[in-house]
């Protein structure tokens, strides 16, 4: 069985300045893919290159069966069979609901249209709201109506940009999971951008890692948290605390002690410099001999968040920021020490 959607070695590139180099993955039917990355990193020109909004300077994008481009065609937008949700969802505002969910469906009879508003109001959780305009629907109300006009003609995929970024923080988790939930029932096959690691590790089965117009890696989020292709992908996911490290044959040697290079610590290198350190590795106790220090101090549902460092910053191996938590209340500047549990550490190059 073909994957709903293909992309073969893409690059694109807007008067002269390359945007997008070498992108390539597949999508299986249902899967949602959570594109992430900084501002500018080309996650959104990737999503209207999809939707046929940009065309491409290389390689090919197939959806289903169909070639929608390559180098000697490209497929119109409408032709795609593609939905779109924008970041301000583009509702018309002198539209009433049931007028904006239909207008993509205007092919079909009357009848078609409006028993296919009424499935996707129930769908949706919209009933009772058919006759009303879109300034008089709360931010989730809207970006719900967005969702059932993309789908209401039955795309074979649908493309979101930064669809929780309008939504109170309060209501995003429980709205990412509703709507995974109905895109998992509904078998949708998805693709979002956003800025928001969490929103990938809540909402999308597969994430791309995105920078200047590469796609760093590509997997499910937990494969990519448990094993970043890089330095880059590891500390842009925030996914621990560096440590500054000298690798030798059989050991990584950090201010903390040096660690022994065990079996499950693969595709360690003398030249790396630096090993990531997660905070469920680390354990912390007050020590007026402790080598380092708490130099911040904030409150989380986690419990007390510390950033350390360590005393002496003109050592070679000194320690910036290390962060852990603990239940345990500690001050500011207070001499602190820290173990680190063994596990398979992971160590980059930072150069």
């Amino acid at each position: 069985m073909n994957p709903v959607l293909a992309i073969k070695n893409v690059d694109v590139a807007i008067d002269r300045q390359v945007i997008l180099t070498n992108i390539e993955f597949a999508l299986d039917s249902g899967e949602i893919l959570g594109l992430v990355g900084p501002s500018g990193c080309g996650k959104t020109t990737l999503l209207n290159t999809i939707a046929g909004f940009i065309p491409q300077t290389k390689g090919d994008i197939c959806i289903e069966d169909d070639i929608v481009i390559n180098t000697s065609h490209m497929l119109a937008p409408e032709k795609r069979k593609v939905g779109m949700i924008f970041q301000d969802y583009a509702l018309f505002p002198h539209l009433t609901i049931s007028q904006n969910i239909r207008f993509g469906i205007k092919a079909l009879s009357k009848e078609e249209q409006l028993t296919r508003v009424d499935e996707l109001l129930s769908l949706l959780a919209l009933d009772g709201l058919a006759d009303r305009f879109p300034h008089q629907l709360s931010g989730g109300q809207q970006q719900r109506v967005a969702i059932a006009r993309a789908i209401a003609p039955r795309p074979k995929l649908l493309l979101l940009d930064e669809p929780f970024s309008n939504i109170d923080a309060r209501l995003r988790h429980s709205l990412m999971l509703e709507l995974r939930q109905l895109f998992k029932s509904q078998n949708i096959t998805a693709i979002f951008v956003t800025h928001n690691k969490d929103e990938v590790f809540t909402f999308a089965d597969k994430m791309a890692v995105m920078a200047t117009g590469n796609i760093l890696q590509f997997d499910a989020p937990s494969a990519i948290c448990a094993e970043p292709a890089n330095y880059q992908v590891a500390d842009f996911l925030q996914l621990g605390s560096w440590l500054p490290c000298r690798i030798s044959e059989n050991t990584i040697a950090t201010q903390l002690g040096s660690f022994p290079i065990a079996g499950g610590s693969n595709n360690i290198s003398v030249d790396d410099d630096a090993i990531l350190i997660k905070p469920q590795h680390i354990d912390v106790s007050a020590s007026d001999e402790g080598q380092l220090k708490v130099t911040n101090i904030s409150v989380t549902e986690q419990g007390y968040h510390y950033y350390l460092a360590s005393s002496d910053q003109d050592s070679e191996l000194a320690i910036e920021h290390l962060s852990v938590y603990s239940p345990e209340i500690y001050e500011l500047n207070q001499p602190v020490n820290v173990s680190v549990r063994s596990h398979a550490f992971l160590t980059f190059t930072t150069k």
